[in-house]
């Protein structure tokens, strides 16, 4: 029995996690909630960790400050706070503990600019939100020496916006799909690219939800995005079995 922790455990992506596993007996999952366990807060996690230790050998932490992307540049101390601190703390707490540890960063530690970009590919986050993701992984590096990381491309299920882009290119995959391919991982070690098929939003998007429309960037004046984002996944795919994952939400 794989026996997990998840931070974040209210949010979406500890709930996909838990949809997932709730009826399998291979798994055994916690999903702390903030008030359970603020992983911003050393002495929550130490405490949490110290009397839940028997309960779980892998933590997934899957808890952050993610979007809308503004909410980093409006508030850079609390995306310091929450995507790097929180990081460190889960990082030594998985460290004295002896626990496994997944993290889940992102594609925006990467340019940006030209695509395909894969593990070994130079980092250069182009926003605040890539440059709290990419403090984590350093956080990760610097504390563990058991550890995963997975820079993914997720999207909400179902799509948040009534609009998707047209001239945004990334490896986009559903949320939920990324929990799935994040279980069939736990065991594997260093960083993998997670996501789906290189395509802008609008063409991830219209097969399933008929009704979402089409922006330009260009219409947008307050939001910073990479025009190229996509990822090579060819290790991803090597490590999975094609037969148990799709790449968009079927």
């Amino acid at each position: 029995m794989k026996k997990i922790m998840v931070t974040g455990g209210a949010g979406r992506f500890a709930q996909h996690i838990n949809d997932i596993t709730k009826e399998d007996d291979n798994f055994q999952v916690l999903l702390p909630t903030r008030k359970e366990m603020n992983f911003e807060r050393f002495w929550d996690c130490e405490k949490y960790f110290y009397a839940n230790q028997k309960d779980f050998d892998y933590v997934i932490h899957s808890g952050g400050l993610s979007s809308p992307m503004r909410r980093h540049k409006e508030n850079p101390t609390k995306s310091i706070n929450t995507n790097i601190v929180g990081t460190c703390n889960i990082a030594m707490m998985c460290e004295r503990f002896d626990k496994k540890m997944i993290y889940i960063s992102t594609n925006y530690v990467y340019p940006g600019l030209h695509g395909n970009q894969d593990e070994e590919h130079g980092l250069r986050p182009f926003n605040n939100y890539g440059w709290s993701k990419l403090g984590g992984e350093c956080a990760v590096h610097h504390y563990i020496d058991k550890f995963l990381i997975l820079r993914a491309c997720m999207n909400a299920v179902p799509f948040p916006h009534k609009k998707a882009f047209i001239d945004v290119i990334s490896s986009h995959m559903y949320a939920d799909e990324a929990a799935k391919v994040t279980l069939q991982l736990l065991d594997e070690v260093g960083i993998i690219n997670v996501g789906g098929e290189a395509q802008t939003v609008y063409d991830f998007v219209k097969p399933h939800e008929p009704e979402v429309g089409k922006i330009s960037v260009n219409e947008i004046s307050d939001v910073e995005v990479n025009p190229n984002s996509s990822m090579n996944i060819d290790k991803m795919k090597r490590l999975l079995d094609d037969s148990t994952i799709s790449h968009s939400k079927s």
